[in-house]
């Protein structure tokens, strides 16, 4: 599934950043492929908030449709 399709309070890994300039991004921020994080909100055709540790980060709604990542149950 993609990061836009999460739900709030799910927990997902991510499996995989196609975009390179996106990608760097996120590593700047501690997120990378394989990292485990949570939907902390989701808006409606807009930003996911993720978060990990302690830490909050909002991906938009076009580079979230991009970004695959694999629920943990």
């Amino acid at each position: 599934m993609v990061l836009s399709e999460v739900k709030k309070g799910q927990t997902f890994k991510i499996l995989s950043i196609p975009n390179e300039i996106v990608r760097a991004q996120a590593i700047r921020f501690g997120i990378a492929e394989g990292a485990i994080v949570t939907c902390d909100e989701l808006v409606p055709a807009g930003p996911v908030i993720l978060r990990k540790n302690k830490q909050e980060i909002a991906v938009g709604h076009g580079l979230a449709r991009e970004i695959l990542v694999e629920a943990i149950q």
